[in-house]
C-alpha cells in the first residue's frame, strides 16, 4: 500500500479519486496557460531545489536544474498521463535532469576528502576556482520538504555536509537510487520507473551504494530534545564569544582530539587541536585581532552554522561578509569546522553583505 504524504496525498504511484480543481488547472495548462501550470508546479520547488541539491552538492547548480526541470515539464505537459502525482513526475524530470548536468560537470566534495592535512607552518595552498566544492544549504530550504518516519535518513541528517560528502563518493545513479528510496522513501519498483532501470538494476545499485556510504559515512546519534538544543546553544555562544574576543585558547578548548577544520576554496585543511591553533593564530588572529571579527548565527545543512564578517581597517566601524561556517557538534566539542570563504553566500541567508 503507497504511503501517505504530509498532506494526505498517496505516495509516488497511489491513486486517489480526481482533484476536480487540479484538472482543470491541469486541462488549462495544457491548453498554453502559463499562469496555470505556475500553479501547479510551484507548490514544489523547494523541495525540488532540496532534492537536486542533495544529488549536485551545489544550491546555485540545484536552482538551474529546478529551472530546467521546469521547461522540460511545460514542454511535456501533454505527456502527463496522471497515472503518477503531478509532484512525483516532476521528481523524475529533476532527477534526469539532474543525472543529464552530472554527465558534464565535476564531483562536488569538500577538501578533507581530496587532499591530505596541511602542514600549519606552510602557506595555504591556492583556491581551486573551479566548481569542486560542496555548497551549504540554509536550513529554511527544508521548510516544506517531505520526511517520512519511514525513511533510512531523515530529513536533516541527508543534507549534513558529512552525508552530502559520502553521497558524492557515488557514481550518479547509485547516489539518485539512495536519494529516492533511502531518503525520499520510495519503493525499489518506483525509483526503477523514475530512472528507467529494471528492479533488479535499482536493487542491485541500491545494495552497492549502502555498502559504499557505510564506508564513507558514519551517522551520529541525533538528539532533538529541547535539553540538547539549549546544551548546543551554550557551546555555541561560548565559540562565538572566544572567536570575536580573539581567544585562540578558549576557541581550541572546544574543539574535539581529531577536529576538522577546512576553508574551502582553498584545498587547505588541519587536523587536530593544535594544528588548529597554528592556523588560527597565523591567520583570523593574527597580530591584535581583538574586534576584527563580528558573528551572526544561522543554520546550514542541518547544523549550526556562523556568518563571519571582519572588520574593514580603512575605518568607518564597518564589517564586511566574509563567509559561512558550518559547525558539526559532537557532545561536548566541535567535530568539524568548515569554513566557506564566500562573502557572496550570505544573502543566500537573508544575511546583509555589511554590519
Amino acid at each position: 500500500m503507497a504511503s501517505e504524504d504530509r498532506q494526505g496525498r498517496l505516495g509516488p504511484h497511489g491513486t486517489s479519486a480526481p482533484d476536480p480543481v487540479m484538472a482543470s488547472r491541469l486541462a488549462a495548462a495544457r491548453a498554453g496557460d502559463q499562469h496555470e501550470f505556475t500553479r501547479l508546479t510551484e507548490p514544489h520547488r523547494r523541495e525540488l531545489q532540496v532534492h537536486c541539491y542533495r544529488i549536485l552538492g551545489s544550491l546555485h547548480d540545484a536552482e538551474d536544474l529546478v529551472q530546467e526541470t521546469m521547461l522540460r515539464a511545460w514542454r511535456r505537459l501533454n505527456s502527463y498521463e496522471g497515472r503518477a502525482s503531478l509532484r512525483s513526475w516532476l521528481y523524475k524530470i529533476a532527477t534526469n535532469a539532474c543525472l543529464d548536468a552530472l554527465d558534464k560537470r565535476p564531483r562536488r566534495a569538500l577538501p578533507a576528502v581530496t587532499h591530505p592535512a596541511s602542514d600549519p607552518s606552510q602557506p595555504l595552498m591556492p583556491p581551486l576556482t573551479e566548481p569542486v566544492w560542496l555548497e551549504p544549504l540554509p536550513d529554511d530550504m527544508l521548510a516544506d520538504t517531505e520526511e517520512t518516519p519511514e525513511a533510512r535518513y531523515t530529513a536533516h541528517e541527508s543534507i549534513t555536509l558529512a552525508f552530502l560528502a559520502a553521497l558524492q563518493t557515488l557514481p550518479p545513479r547509485q547516489r539518485a537510487v539512495v536519494i529516492l528510496c533511502d531518503v525520499l522513501d520510495w519503493r525499489a519498483s518506483e525509483a526503477a520507473e523514475c530512472l528507467g532501470m529494471t528492479l533488479s538494476a535499482v536493487n542491485s545499485a541500491l545494495h552497492r551504494a549502502r555498502e559504499t556510504l557505510a564506508r564513507h559515512y558514519h551517522r551520529r546519534d541525533s538528539v532533538t530534545s529541547a535539553h540538547a538544543d539549549e546544551h548546543t546553544r551554550a557551546l555555541l555562544d561560548r565559540y562565538v564569544r572566544a572567536w570575536e574576543a580573539a581567544d585562540v585558547g578558549a576557541l581550541v578548548a572546544l574543539l574535539k582530539e581529531d577536529t576538522v577544520f577546512a576553508m574551502p576554496p582553498t584545498p587547505s585543511w588541519f587536523h587536530g587541536p593544535e594544528s588548529i591553533r597554528a592556523i588560527l593564530e597565523a591567520m583570523p588572529f593574527a597580530g591584535d585581532a581583538r574586534g576584527r571579527w563580528k558573528i551572526v548565527p544561522t543554520r546550514a545543512n542541518g547544523e549550526p552554522a556562523l556568518a563571519l564578517y571582519q572588520r574593514d581597517e580603512s575605518g568607518g566601524g564597518v564589517y564586511r561578509g566574509f563567509g559561512l561556517q558550518v559547525l558539526t557538534v559532537e557532545g561536548d566539542f566541535f567535530a568539524e569546522v568548515t569554513t566557506f570563504i564566500d562573502p557572496g553566500l550570505l544573502p543566500r541567508f537573508g544575511l546583509p553583505s555589511t554590519l
